[in-house]
């Protein structure tokens, strides 16, 4: 894997100045199916804290051991 130690340069900072100065909206409004899908999900969910900590430890334990390409190196360089 690459070492990446590169500073952004002036473009760049001058690039993101721009780009947080812009209000960040979605680029379209949901289709009925994506919204009767988020209105299922939530009543599936609606009040189930313990299943969804579960879930998230199950994908954070699974992104943990990711091997190959997406795996996080833990080491701090420099």
């Amino acid at each position: 894997m690459a070492q990446n130690d590169s500073q952004p340069d002036g473009a760049t900072r001058e690039a993101e100045r721009d780009d947080a100065a812009h209000a960040h909206v979605a680029d379209r409004l949901p289709t009925g199916d994506e919204e009767a899908a988020a209105d299922r999900s939530a009543e599936e969910f609606a009040g189930d804290r313990a299943q969804a900590a579960r879930h998230y430890e199950e994908m954070s334990d699974l992104g943990a051991h990711v091997k190959g390409e997406g795996e996080i190196d833990g080491a701090r360089r420099g």
